[in-house]
Order: C-alpha cells, then structure tokens, then sequence
C-alpha cells in the first residue's frame, strides 16, 4: 500500500531560553590576534572593564606572549554584556565557565 503525505504540515511552536547561567562563576579569556594594537587592546580594557592602565597593559602582554588570558571574572549573567563590547570593539573573546 502507498505511504500518502497529509495535505496539511502542523507547525509546532518551541520556546528558546537564552543561556544566560544561573550565576555560576565565569571568566572572560581574550585571544591573541594579528590585527589589534596593543594600545587599542588596552584601552578596551580599561573603558569596558574598568581595569586600571597597569593592568590593562599587563593583561595584554600576557595575551601577546601566551595566545591567551583571563581579563575578568564573575558570574556568566554579569560578563556575557561585557565580552559583547570587547567583540564589538574587535577583540576576539568567550565567555567561559569556571
């Protein structure tokens, strides 16, 4: 006997959540890349995270002599607004889950 297709196709509706955490410790590691300066890696660090010039400047020596570092830490809620203005500033960072 013939398999025979509905006439109809039903829809189904699915709810998505954003992953936001529940408040667990997380982290912000920032990557090294080839087309940043060090100044304007700085001076992100410093705007978006509040961080003082001398570590900002650290931070980014890190970066450069490792291919990464830990630039902030708190909880998943908290850091995934600022690692969204380090990307859009250019730098490439993840928010990740201690």
């Amino acid at each position: 006997m013939p398999v025979t297709k509905p006439l109809w196709e039903e829809d189904e509706d699915v709810l998505v959540m954003d992953d936001i955490g529940t408040g667990l410790p997380a982290q912000i590691i920032v990557f090294n890349d080839d087309h940043n300066t060090f100044e304007w890696v700085i001076e992100c660090f410093m705007q978006v995270l509040q961080h003082a010039s001398e570590q900002a400047e650290q931070l980014a020596l890190i970066i450069h002599n490792k291919g990464k570092a830990t630039v902030k830490s708190g909880t998943k809620k908290d850091l995934i607004p600022l690692c969204e203005a380090l990307l859009d500033r250019g730098l490439s960072a993840e928010v990740e889950e201690a």
